[in-house]
């Protein structure tokens, strides 16, 4: 019997990639989501303690349990894995300046849910691998590339949130090594909608900036590290295997890993790359330098060192190779 992914927020951007990469993988991948979530995805609020352990359970109940009635240890083969990929609704996690509209409702997915879905992980003995950001990080000039044990200073309540909800994990999960971090920088990949990734949106600007008369502007001072979400994906897969045969050597793995893309772009940058492809216009475009009254990171670029000494490939998908191939599809 294969083993199972459960992964939270399974309707999302990344959500949908990596579901779909466990079930590549073999393994039996389950899904949950809460105001998308239609079947075979599981709908469940993670903001209720009862139902996030009943999704676990149901999840994780296999025909041996009916014949153990102490529910001892499954063997390895039928250990359950849960990746935690949260996501606020309102697209909070791929826009983090939308957290500051609804900062309750930050604090209660990143923090609080985090919290719960680690103490429900944690007691039944689940992986589990909570997906954070490379904005925990301050991106002054000068300090990137930033090590997994560089010191965190977020700016933003988005990457403030999302630094608590690390220290959730550690906290509930301390040192038998369930518990481990993801960090990623700004996401693109195969969307549902363009508004999905702050990446794949830029697209809509490059084509309003088209328009008679238009005048768009776009960030040209921050840089990003664009990563696909196929390439996170697998990576998550890599990982997941790496740390579950490392059974009790487990507890002397890494906690923080990050992944990253290495190709560099400010939107800006982006922009001209997208109106390059889709031969558009670029006269309606206007780049835009620092914002001296809203402190925003310059550059938060994620080491992959600890990923590379685990023997993770960390290779990406080429960003402009991949979009070239994506508009001639459209």
């Amino acid at each position: 019997m294969p083993k199972t992914a459960f992964v939270t927020g399974a309707t999302g951007l990344l959500g949908r990639q990596v579901l779909r990469a466990f079930d590549h993988a073999g393994w039996r991948a389950v899904g949950s989501g809460f105001t998308r979530a239609k079947p075979p995805i599981l709908k469940v609020d993670l903001e209720d303690q009862d139902a996030i352990d009943a999704a676990l359970d149901e999840t994780n109940h296999h025909p041996l349990y009916d014949h153990c009635p102490t529910r001892a240890r499954l063997p390895e083969s039928f250990q359950l894995l849960a990746v935690l990929t949260i996501h606020l609704p309102g697209a909070a996690n791929r826009f983090p300046d939308k957290c500051d509209a609804d900062p309750d409702g930050t604090r209660a997915l990143n923090i609080a849910a985090t919290r719960r879905v680690a103490l429900a992980a944690r007691s039944r003995s689940i992986l589990l691998i909570y997906i954070s950001t490379d904005y925990v990080f301050a991106g002054k000039p000068g300090q990137a590339p930033y090590e997994a044990d560089a010191a965190a200073n977020p700016t933003s309540l988005y990457g403030r949130t999302k630094l608590a909800g690390e220290k959730a994990v550690l906290e509930v999960c301390g040192d038998s090594g369930w518990g481990i971090m993801l960090r990623v920088p700004v996401l693109y990949g195969h969307a549902e909608t363009s508004a999905e990734s702050a990446i794949n949106v830029l697209m809509d600007a490059v084509w309003k900036a088209s328009e008679r008369d238009a005048q768009v502007s776009i960030d040209d001072w921050s840089i990003r590290y664009p990563t696909n979400t196929e390439d996170v994906a697998r990576v998550l897969v890599e990982v997941a295997m790496r740390y579950l045969v490392a059974d009790e050597a487990r507890v002397a793995m890494p906690r923080i890993l990050q992944f990253s893309s290495e190709d560099r772009f400010t939107k800006f940058q982006i922009c001209q790359l997208f109106a390059e492809i889709m031969g558009l216009p670029l006269e309606g475009l206007n780049g835009t330098g620092e914002d001296k009254k809203v402190p925003r990171p310059y550059d938060t670029h994620l080491s992959t060192k600890v990923l590379k000494e685990l023997g993770v490939d960390v290779r990406t998908v080429d960003f402009r190779d991949w979009w070239y191939v994506q508009v001639k599809l459209i």
